[in-house]
C-alpha cells in the first residue's frame, strides 16, 4: 500500500472518529440539559433544535465516509491490478477482501445520505447500524485471519489493530440495542475506536515504509498489497514484537490523554459542576480529630462530676458534723 496510503487512510479513521466523538459527546450534554426538572417548560424547542443538529451532523459524517471509502476502494483496485501483473494470487485475493469491507462502508455512508436528503427513500437507523456492524466484522475477521507469513512482524501489528476494531463491533452492537435518544454512549465509544484505528494504521505506515522499522528487520514485498516485515533472528524477532506492543500503548495512552483534555475543556466551557480536591489523608485527620474530641468531652464531663460531688461534700461539712467544731 505505501506509506502515501496508510497515511490517508488513517487519517480518515481519526477524523471520521473525532467528529463522531464531539458530536457524541455535545448531544450527551445537550441530552443532560434537557433531562433536567429545571428545563421542562423549554424541552419543545431544545429538542427540535437538537434534532436539526443531529441530521447536519450526521450529514456530515456519512460524507467524509463516503470520501475515504471511494478512496480505499480505488487504492484497493490499483493494488488488485498490480497484484494481478505480478501474478500475485494471494495479494489479489487480499484485495478482494478489502474491497468488500471498503464497499459496505460505502454502501452505509450512501443509504445514510439518502435518508437524510430524500424524502421518499429512508432507511431506519437500525438498518445502518447493522451495515456498518457487518463491515466491521468483516474488517475483524480480514486482521484476524490475515496470516501471509507466520513469521511477519505484520502480524504483531494486525494483531493489536484487532484491539479498536472490536471497541468498534461492541459499541455498535450496543447502540442496536439502545434507544435512539439515548444512544450517545455507544456512539462516543465508537469515536474513539475509530480514532485509535486510525493512529494505528499511521503508526504502522511509519513501521514498515520508513527508517522507523525495527533494527534488523526488512521490508519484503511480492506486490503494492502483499508485504510482510521479516528480521535476521529471533532476538531481533522478539524485539520488534515488544516494540510494536510498547508502541501500541503509547498510542492508547496519548489518546486517553488528549479525550480527558479535550473532556475537561468542554465541560468547562458548558458550565458543568466540578468537584473540589480534597487531600488523600483528609478524612482520616477529620475522623482523627473527631475522636480527640469525643475523649476531650468524657474527661469534661469526669471533671464536672468530680466539681459537682466536692461542692456537695463541702455543704455537708458546712450544715453537718463541721457546725459541731
Amino acid at each position: 500500500m505505501g506509506l502515501f496510503s496508510m497515511t490517508i487512510a488513517g487519517s480518515g479513521f481519526i477524523l471520521i472518529g473525532a467528529w463522531e466523538s464531539l458530536t457524541s459527546s455535545t448531544a450527551i450534554q445537550n441530552w443532560n440539559s434537557v433531562s433536567n426538572p429545571s428545563s421542562v417548560l423549554n424541552q419543545t424547542p431544545k429538542s427540535a433544535a437538537k434534532r436539526i443538529s443531529n441530521s447536519s451532523s450526521s450529514s456530515v459524517n456519512y460524507i467524509t465516509v463516503t470520501i475515504f471509502s471511494l478512496l480505499c476502494i480505488i487504492n484497493s483496485l490499483i493494488s488488485l491490478f498490480n497484484a494481478i501483473d505480478s501474478r500475485d494470487r494471494v495479494g489479489s485475493a487480499l484485495q478482494l477482501q478489502i474491497l468488500a469491507v471498503a464497499a459496505l462502508f460505502f454502501l452505509y455512508s450512501v443509504l445514510g445520505l439518502l435518508s437524510n436528503f430524500s424524502s421518499f427513500v429512508r432507511f431506519p437507523s437500525s438498518i445502518l447500524n447493522l451495515i456498518v456492524l457487518f463491515a466491521f466484522v468483516e474488517e475483524f475477521l480480514l486482521f484476524y485471519m490475515q496470516r501471509k507469513d507466520p513469521s511477519g512482524i505484520e502480524n504483531r501489528y494486525f494483531d493489536l489493530m484487532l484491539v479498536p476494531i472490536l471497541i468498534c463491533v461492541v459499541s455498535t452492537t450496543l447502540e442496536l440495542k439502545s434507544p435512539r435518544d439515548s444512544n450517545y454512549y455507544p456512539r462516543l465509544a465508537r469515536g474513539v475506536g475509530l480514532i485509535l484505528q486510525g493512529m494505528w494504521i499511521v503508526q504502522m505506515g511509519l513501521s514498515f515504509y520508513t527508517n522507523l522499522i525495527v533494527h534488523g528487520c526488512s521490508l519484503h514485498e511480492k506486490s503494492r498489497g502483499n508485504y510482510s516485515i521479516k528480521c535476521k533472528g529471533h532476538p531481533e524477532y522478539h524485539r520488534a514484537r515488544g516494540i510494536a506492543t510498547l508502541q501500541f500503548n503509547c498510542h492508547l495512552a496519548l489518546l486517553v490523554i488528549f479525550a480527558m483534555s479535550v473532556y475537561s475543556v468542554m465541560a468547562k466551557n458548558n458550565g458543568a459542576p466540578g468537584v473540589s480536591y480534597k487531600p488523600l489523608g483528609a478524612e482520616m485527620q477529620q475522623m482523627e480529630n473527631h475522636g480527640r474530641f469525643t475523649l476531650d468531652s468524657d474527661d469534661d464531663e469526669v471533671r464536672e462530676d468530680e466539681d459537682v460531688t466536692m461542692k456537695k461534700g463541702a455543704v455537708v461539712a458546712v450544715n453537718g458534723f463541721g457546725s459541731h467544731e
